[in-house]
């Protein structure tokens, strides 16, 4: 179920990537580190079922892609940096968790350690997932006083992907512990 998930995700991610009009640099390089990052998760089960991914370059790689998400925030030019960078804190944290993956099962760290940063990834993203999943849910229910219900399925769309992919990337997070 997980590998749909994230390769469904994966496709989304792309989609946007290729097809987002308007959405500028900062948008497809948003969108396609979300694609490396599911197809990652899409494969990860299936790839070094013994001892799981050795850290090197796929660690630097997410470490490297969940710095992009603040440092676009900060030097975006639109809006409060503050208020950007508190928007794009969970994608760095979801590439904080990839990118943390190799380093827990590879034995880099104390269990202990391991242990505390594993629990502070999953609370996070799953805190940003159920965030993602019910924030529209008043909206879709059509509740008196609620917003009116809109065609445009952009935002509970992506919402929903981001969603479930923080939570798909929390199991798995769970999974390996």
């Amino acid at each position: 179920m997980l590998t749909a998930l994230f390769a469904a995700a994966a496709v989304y991610a792309l989609r946007q990537a290729v097809l987002a009009r308007g959405s500028g640099w900062r948008g497809r390089g948003d969108s396609l580190l979300h694609t490396v990052m599911a197809s990652a998760m899409a494969v990860m089960p299936w790839h070094g079922m013994g001892g799981g991914p050795v850290p090197g370059r796929t660690t630097f790689f997410f470490a490297a892609a969940a710095l992009w998400f603040p440092l676009t925030a900060v030097l975006g030019l639109r809006g409060p940096r503050l208020v950007g960078l508190v928007r794009r804190s969970p994608h760095a944290v979801g590439m904080v968790a990839m990118a943390w993956m190799p380093v827990r099962h590879g034995g880099v760290t104390d269990a202990r350690t391991g242990d505390v940063v594993t629990g502070v990834l999953v609370l996070c993203l799953l805190a940003y997932a159920l965030r993602s999943l019910t924030r529209d849910m008043p909206t879709l229910r059509g509740d008196p006083g609620s917003v009116g219900i809109s065609t445009d399925l952009g935002g509970p769309c992506e919402r929903f992907w981001h969603g479930s992919t923080a939570m798909g990337m929390a199991i798995v997070l769970l999974m390996h512990h």
